[in-house]
């Protein structure tokens, strides 16, 4: 493994979304990092191309266990005595009637950093509550946020939530209680709910909110679509064209670029409707591509709006190695990037159970006690059966 994390050891316990996006983030910094999945779908009938083709599961091995099976926690404890981090992503209370919660986890290993990656947090009246992504952020205060005028509130995918507020934030707690670690030589338990995660991201607007600065309406700001010098217009082919010409300088040239000619005050939101209208006459007189090439060299702050089949074909994308290419399916590269340590693609996503026995025997598990847990059925997969 290359990347700065490289020699730190993560336990991953299997789940869906901003998990698996965390192991994914560390993992493509150099991290090595074991996903414990369940039994039942582990490789015993050959490859299963559905999991391969989950990008979340890259950069990392797979190992089989059965958390239910009364080995199943000695399994996880004893590749917690081995690993610097745990990820897991039960409701709360879960992982404790497993018998790999915190305490015992940290009683066996008191230098591990443990992750909890949960919606609405570890306590608290909504703790036991069901939910997803939107929910999230819907209590967080920023789906209110998002939306064109008049209309409801748009749902913003899973990327404030599960990605960004949840999965990015538990994977920075994770290294900030690395860092600490090297000061107090303890590690400790970081509790990440997307809730929270979801208006961290909205500091900026909880403080322009309430102090006039930003309209409460949806779609009357400058960043929210609102303004019609910050919004995508379609193009002559029915494509569409980013228009981000803030500041005055920019602006200027874009209304040149579009050879808008006498243009409202911009700082009248009132001509802001008119405004709007003459921008979209002039874009819907071209391609999209043909504007992306009036635009080059120029200070419009004007972009395609690629798909993601053409993203990764674009010139500053390839120039940039932005996207990479593995087993037939494009995706984003690991990044930041680093100067001395590069982070590189790891492995392709695993299959459930297809590195059990290998991954075991890097981690120092000894042969006899592999043996002794596939008999017992608390692991399975690709290798355990070798010694029969």
């Amino acid at each position: 493994m290359t990347g700065p994390l490289s020699g730190v050891r993560v336990v991953e316990v299997g789940s869906i979304g901003p998990g698996p996006f965390c192991a994914m983030l560390l993992a493509d910094l150099g991290a090595d990092v074991l996903r414990l999945d369940r039994v039942d779908g582990a490789a015993l009938v050959g490859p299963n191309a559905d999991f391969r083709t989950e990008l979340l599961h890259r950069g990392r091995r797979s190992v089989a266990v059965d958390l239910k099976h009364p080995a199943g926690a000695e399994v996880v404890l004893d590749l917690v005595e081995r690993a610097d981090a745990l990820i897991e992503g039960f409701r709360p209370g879960v992982a404790e009637r497993l018998g790999i919660g915190p305490d015992i986890c940290l009683d066996r290993n008191p230098a591990l950093v443990y992750g909890r990656m949960t919606g609405f947090g570890q306590d608290g009246p909504l703790a036991q509550a069901v939910g997803h992504d939107l929910n999230y952020v819907a209590l967080s205060g920023t789906l209110s946020l998002i939306g064109r005028r008049g209309q409801p509130p748009t749902p913003p995918l899973s990327l404030i939530g599960d990605f960004a507020g949840g999965g990015s934030l538990l994977a920075f707690g994770i290294l900030a209680a690395l860092l600490e670690r090297q000061r107090s030589g303890r590690g400790q338990v970081v509790d990440a709910a997307m809730v929270e995660g979801a208006a961290l991201l909205s500091t900026a607007f909880f403080g322009y909110t309430q102090t006039g600065a930003w309209s409460r309406e949806r779609g009357t700001n400058l960043v929210d679509s609102g303004a019609p010098f910050y919004d995508v217009y379609e193009t002559a082919d029915g494509k569409w064209l980013s228009v981000a010409a803030l500041e005055q300088r920019f602006y200027d040239d874009l209304v040149d670029l579009l050879g808008v000619a006498d243009p409202p005050d911009r700082e009248d939101s009132s001509t802001w409707p008119r405004l709007r209208e003459l921008f979209a006459a002039a874009i819907r007189t071209r391609t999209r591509d043909e504007w992306a090439k009036l635009a080059e060299r120029r200070s419009s702050c004007v972009a395609p709006v690629l798909d993601t089949d053409e993203a990764p074909r674009h010139p500053h994308n390839v120039a940039r190695g932005s996207f990479v290419e593995r087993d037939g399916l494009v995706q984003p590269a690991p990044a930041p990037k680093f100067s001395r340590t590069p982070a590189a693609l790891g492995r392709r996503p695993p299959v459930p159970g297809e590195h059990t026995a290998e991954a075991l025997r890097d981690w120092g598990v000894a042969a006899e006690r592999v043996e002794q847990w596939r008999r017992s059925g608390a692991i399975a997969g690709e290798g355990v059966a070798c010694t029969d």
